[in-house]
């Protein structure tokens, strides 16, 4: 009998086995390889994820100091808030503290949650009384209200912390320490992520303007009002790649009707929600009725636009969105 073809096929069987066993074992090798270094590539993605979310976690007890030099100590995340500027008051539910807030100015609109939560009054008058009985852990106010108020309300044991922002980047960190003060740094670095965004998109579109193409611009916020330079609204025109004909000044002053008229500004900006309150009439009106405005450039060329002011004038988390209308209405072809 001749065993040798039945040999050779079991030897072949053999052979495939062993082949195939020996792939396998490769293959279980190479897994196995490969799952030993993504392994500690995952374990390390995963505890930097920790360590960035232990990092935006607040420690207490907490010290800190506001605009006017007064030391704060938080044992603990605020439980109720009461907030006495509009600005404030946006920032604030913007970072997911709704709940805790259990008061707000009689100015505040933005957002429609803040409608319902019981009036604390204004910043020029703000209601001691409605501010006491609300038993806050901390108030909050803003650029508005003056040092003089804010000693007042301390004289009452009001724990008042204010803020006194001057340019785009002073209102992201004001976000920023809401965020840590109430340990909710990650919900407060996310606005002022998209905040960076919006501000970085315009400064970038408005980059190659050359100084005799940008435009002279003028704004006027209260009748016969206007902005010079350290406040942010003037910012919001230079990173808008306009300049501010009132930037010859300093902060907020009258304005010379004549010096206007010899500036000739190309654009005219104003708050389109004010209105005389002896003429009835708009603020837009009250500009282009001025006499001898109507030659200047902006007046003849239809350029006098009527703006949101609270986007403008509330150093808030909207604020980049009052930038990017501000852009839109100097350079409306570059912003379509």
């Amino acid at each position: 009998m001749n065993l040798k073809p039945a040999v050779k096929r079991w030897s072949t069987g053999i052979a495939a086995l062993l082949l195939a066993l020996s792939l396998a074992a490769c293959g279980n090798e190479t897994k196995d390889n490969q799952t030993a270094t993504q392994e500690p590539a995952k374990q390390e993605s995963q505890q930097t994820q920790t360590d960035q979310q232990d990092q935006l976690k607040t420690t207490y007890p907490l010290t800190l100091q506001d605009a006017t030099g007064q030391s704060f100590t938080f044992k603990e995340a605020p439980k109720k808030i009461v907030s006495v500027s509009p600005a404030e008051t946006e920032a604030l539910f913007a970072i997911g503290l709704g709940d805790e807030i259990v008061g707000v100015s009689d100015y505040d609109d933005y957002p429609e949650a803040v409608k319902s939560k019981p009036k604390m009054g204004g910043i020029m008058k703000p209601n001691e009384e409605a501010m006491i009985a609300a038993q806050p852990d901390v108030v909050f106010t803003g650029i508005s209200m003056s040092e003089d108020a804010v000693k007042k309300l301390r004289e009452l044991q009001i724990p008042i912390f204010k803020t006194a922002p001057k340019t785009v980047d002073d209102v992201m960190k004001n976000i920023e320490t809401y965020g840590q003060i109430t340990d909710h740094q990650a919900e407060a670095q996310k606005v002022v992520d998209q905040m960076k965004e919006e501000r970085d998109k315009i400064v970038q579109a408005v980059k190659s303007l050359s100084e005799d193409q940008k435009k002279k611009v003028y704004i006027e916020f209260s009748p016969g009002w206007t902005v010079g330079k350290g406040e942010f609204m003037d910012e919001l025109i230079m990173l808008a790649g306009g300049i501010n004909v009132a930037a010859d000044t300093q902060g907020w002053n009258q304005i010379s009707e004549e010096k206007i008229i010899k500036d000739n500004p190309d654009v005219i900006l104003f708050a389109k929600s004010v209105v005389d309150d002896k003429t009835k009439k708009g603020l837009g009106d009250i500009i282009k009725g001025r006499s001898g405005w109507d030659q200047i450039t902006a007046v003849k060329n239809g350029n006098v636009i009527g703006m949101d002011d609270n986007l403008l004038s509330r150093p808030g988390p909207r604020v980049t969105q009052g930038l990017l209308e501000v852009a839109k209405a100097i350079y409306p072809e570059l912003f379509k």
